[in-house]
């Protein structure tokens, strides 16, 4: 093991932990702001009351958000100044803009939200919502945009002087065909998490605690069903283009994802193989035949070049070296990525059937099955970016800069390993508050509300005061 080992398992921790609040940050900015909607256009209180309770969750998961993201930005400068570097010209725009822009925007606004409930004009307050949650979907975009870069590098030349890609088209960047198409990927997979969580919270609530808010908990078992289901095939119909567009950009990372070796016409995608610990040998496999050929290109009899000629192509053209990811990582979290998002979507239409027409339920299987749904699609994620950075390699920018040449130099095995461990120990801290916190306030219930006076802002005796 050396510097550049621990660097990678630390970006990694790092990166999924801190995925592990993104997708419902995401979600969740958006789900409570059509609550809140739906609560200004017809005044209902349910509305309300879980406008304020899902909000609620929300927070507590954006504060934990804000944290893990910027220990892992600290990560660049420690761990990966190299590659900071050679990338620092290209990721400097969209990075400035998520920044400036709709992180400022998301922040501001959801202040405004926070203590403007019985200050600001309803309408005023509403827009509140919507501004933050544009600006978390604009964030996302923003960064999605500068990860698209590192798979499929466009819109910049390579200055050998300053050893430096320089940026020459910051449209291009933006409309990356990887990035047009990975952003409403991921965008569905957040919304997946979000509708999950609703589901969760509203079945225990039906189940454990039967006519409280029984109606309000109802809607919000249906609202979040459809919201998962619709996002599930969101998640299908993007994921099927991406495929497409992988093939196309990293060819040998889509033949990573079935442990292809050999090209083949008519390719067969593999539901389970069992091979060696290395993935080179096929021992049992069970298959859908020409599955992978329509994945790949669209067409079930096409062609789909195995690892080893696209292995052979890459030496001839990047030079010697090995070009193969670990073939058992792309190929197990391929499968789970699916395998995750498709329970979550089968235990949205249960509880959608079981609650349709306000009907009630005392089903403990049901329980049992709400309480691990978000825990299934935040699964999908984490290992659809799994896949997503594994397959990429041996490359950090694919095909201008390898991993290995990416790390800090002057970083000794001795430093990461003792930043690797804080990070750890933090985080596991972290994540104990966050699932306390979560935990505590998902059990307390939709709050008792007391609808915000009308007002049109200006009243003397009630002034728009900040807390900071």
């Amino acid at each position: 093991m050396d510097a550049l080992d621990v660097a990678r398992w630390q970006f990694g921790v790092t990166t999924v932990y801190h995925y592990l609040f993104v997708p419902l940050t995401i979600g969740l900015s958006v789900l409570v702001a059509i609550l809140q909607t739906m609560w200004y256009r017809t005044g209902k209180e349910r509305y309300l009351k879980l406008t304020k309770f899902y909000g609620k969750l929300f927070l507590i998961n954006f504060v934990l958000g804000i944290v893990t993201g910027i220990v892992q930005e600290f990560q660049f400068g420690m761990n990966w100044s190299d590659y900071s570097r050679f990338v620092g010209d290209i990721f400097g725009a969209p990075l400035a803009i998520e920044a400036l822009v709709a992180f400022f925007l998301e922040s501001t606004f959801l202040g405004l939200w926070i203590f403007g409930w019985d200050r600001l004009p309803k309408k005023l307050h509403l827009a509140s919502i919507w501004a933050a949650a544009i600006g978390t979907n604009l964030s996302a975009f923003f960064i999605l945009a500068a990860n698209s870069w590192m798979q499929n590098p466009v819109g910049y030349t390579f200055n050998p002087e300053t050893g430096r890609a320089e940026l020459t088209d910051f449209l291009a960047v933006l409309t990356n065909k990887v990035a047009l198409i990975t952003i409403p990927h991921t965008l569905a997979g957040a919304f997946l998490v979000a509708g999950s969580l609703v589901v969760s919270v509203a079945v225990w609530h039906l189940i454990r605690n039967r006519g409280v808010d029984t109606d309000a908990y109802r809607f919000a078992a249906r609202f979040g069903s459809w919201v998962t289901i619709a996002s599930a095939a969101a998640v299908v119909l993007t994921g099927d283009i991406q495929s497409k567009i992988m093939m196309q950009v990293q060819p040998m990372k889509m033949a990573a994802a079935e442990g292809l070796y050999t090209t083949e016409q008519g390719a067969s995608f593999s539901v389970l193989t069992i091979g060696s610990l290395d993935g080179s040998r096929e021992m049992f496999a069970l298959k859908i035949p020409y599955l992978l050929s329509w994945l790949a290109n669209g067409d079930f009899n096409s062609e789909v070049q195995g690892i080893n000629d696209i292995q052979t192509a890459y030496s001839a053209q990047y030079g010697a070296g090995n070009y193969t990811p670990i073939i058992p990582v792309t190929y197990w979290s391929f499968r789970f990525m699916i395998m995750f998002g498709m329970i979550a979507a089968l235990i949205a239409v249960w509880v959608l059937w079981t609650y349709r027409k306000d009907r009630d339920s005392n089903n403990k299987w049901l329980l049992r099955a709400g309480l691990v749904l978000p825990l299934m699609p935040l699964a999908a994620n984490s290992f659809g970016w799994i896949f997503t950075e594994m397959g990429r390699q041996p490359w950090i920018v694919f095909g201008e800069m390898l991993t290995r040449d990416g790390v800090s130099r002057s970083v000794s095995l001795t430093e990461v390993l003792t930043s690797f461990t804080a990070f750890t120990l933090i985080y596991a801290v972290l994540a104990v508050i966050e699932v306390k916190l979560l935990l505590q306030y998902a059990k307390k219930g939709l709050p008792d509300v007391t609808p915000p006076p009308e007002h049109d802002g200006a009243d003397e005796d009630r002034p728009l005061e900040f807390a900071y």
